[in-house]
């Protein structure tokens, strides 16, 4: 490796112990990357001389599209997501190479496809319209919170296929408890330092967390139970398509395949969404420029009072689709891809890498290149609409064989839920002091106790339903 290009002359900010390192990493996740950066420009290496590891931070898009665009039998790809085996199980899609990964990703892919989504509209924009007629008009709401609600109740309603009941809000109450565990400050050390993952006999944070896994397995398995006793072929939530899904060989998932798969989109689909969501209206409310524009394009929608706007008309939208991938792209919510470990070396862009360099894509810093996003400290949803992006210049989503499996229902849900709320309501921060992304689990997010008031929406800006009656 030609270190020379990769440490010039200067201050190291590795220099510091590992330890002190990782709780950086862990707390300030933002300004790691940023002054590892403004040193060492768009490839560095972050060295673990006592673990004998090398992680070579990538931004550059050729780079980037060197990567993903390479057998994906040069990389080992599931041992650098370990931290999540607890919570995924072992045979979840994160964790997998090579044939188990391409078996997996085969079965998985028919439910997110794009017909399938528009069969998941109306039942997003319920659920949206519920979460937010709960509301108390004009009081302070820690906005983060009815998003999480939004995206667990669209998972456990499509994803799971479970009508409201008893079983819905146990395994509502559950799930929450569980994410809500994993993302607080105490837990999300934990998951970084193994020696603190200790049970206690179900009195430590970890073990409480542990003994609510086993209860969540429980309803997982019981429901499987249950659809394979009396299946009905009409369903068309993802687990019914999971569960009918078959391989080159005719066999289907088995039962803990279909569990950490569906744990898996949980944790993939539930705090990516929420976060993504919180973003965009603090965007949305700081930026009135932004939210004017998007009530002019909901205005047109709307011209014709004679029909029903459909959800497919509004997830087209160009400037709400401009502000949803803006969103994403100044705070991605993971701000890396993939870790890949190299199995033999590899050149890339003049770095010869040896084998077992861990290849870490960095989607914030691909993010923030002036170079294609000039001005990339600034929301401005225009660049979206003025020119196209590669996979390997905007990747929110990870890219190559390892891209987001619920790519385009994420970016679904985020449309239905901004329009479905804009429709109603302005929502807005009592202070207008600029905020910056902080830890949360293994994602970066507002912060947590972000406040807004919601005001109604005027009556002569837009009056739109998604209603299909």
């Amino acid at each position: 490796m030609n270190s020379d290009r990769i440490f010039p002359d200067g201050p190291d900010p590795a220099s510091n112990s590992v330890f002190f390192r990782r709780l950086k990493f862990i707390f300030q996740p933002v300004k790691y990357v940023e002054d590892f950066a403004k040193i060492y420009g768009d490839t560095f290496t972050i060295w673990d001389k006592k673990r004998k590891f090398a992680g070579v931070y990538i931004s550059h898009p050729k780079a980037l599209e060197q990567i993903f665009t390479a057998d994906p039998d040069c990389f080992r790809v599931g041992g650098g997501n370990r931290v999540l085996q607890f919570l995924l199980g072992d045979r979840s899609l994160i964790l997998l190479d090579g044939k188990t990964h391409r078996r997996q990703r085969q079965l998985l892919a028919p439910p997110f496809h794009g017909e399938r989504m528009r069969a998941y509209g109306e039942t997003i924009r319920h659920i949206v319209e519920q979460v937010s007629d709960e509301w108390e008009i004009g009081q302070p709401l820690i906005i983060r919170e009815p998003m999480q609600e939004i995206a667990l109740r669209a998972i456990l309603r499509v994803v799971f296929g479970l009508e409201e009941g008893e079983r819905f809000e146990k395994l509502r109450n559950l799930l929450n408890s569980i994410l809500e565990s994993i993302s607080s400050p105490v837990l999300s050390t934990t998951l970084f330092f193994r020696v603190l993952q200790k049970e206690l006999n179900g009195l430590s944070p970890w073990g409480r967390m542990k003994r609510q896994l086993q209860e969540v397995d429980e309803l997982i398995y019981t429901l499987i139970a249950e659809r394979k006793a009396e299946p009905d072929h009409n369903l068309q939530d993802i687990l019914s398509l999971m569960m009918a899904a078959r391989d080159e060989n005719g066999e289907p998932m088995s039962d803990e395949e279909l569990r950490d798969e569906l744990m898996t989109l949980l944790v993939a689909g539930h705090e990516t969404t929420a976060s993504a969501l919180t973003w965009a209206f603090y965007w949305i409310d700081y930026l009135p420029e932004v939210r004017e524009k998007l009530l002019q394009e909901f205005h047109i929608l709307g011209q014709n009072p004679s029909r029903n706007i459909e959800v497919s008309e509004v997830t087209k939208l160009p400037y709400l689709n401009a502000v949803c991938q803006e969103t994403l792209r100044i705070y991605p919510i993971v701000m890396t891809g993939f870790l890949r470990v190299l199995n033999s070396p590899m050149e890339i862009m003049g770095y010869q890498l040896p084998a077992d360099t861990a290849i870490i894509p960095s989607v914030y810093m691909a993010h923030h290149r002036t170079d294609t996003y000039p001005e990339p400290e600034k929301f401005k949803p225009e660049r979206f609409l003025e020119r196209q992006f590669s996979p390997y210049e905007f990747l929110p989503f990870g890219g190559g064989n390892r891209r987001c499996i619920g790519m385009a229902f994420a970016q679904y849900e985020m449309k239905i839920a901004i329009f479905t709320i804009l429709s109603k309501f302005q929502v807005s921060r009592p202070s207008r002091k600029p905020i910056y992304p902080v830890r949360r689990g293994l994602t970066i997010a507002a912060p947590a106790r972000m406040k807004m008031v919601v005001t109604p929406a005027h009556k002569h800006e837009y009056a739109l339903s998604t209603r299909n009656e």
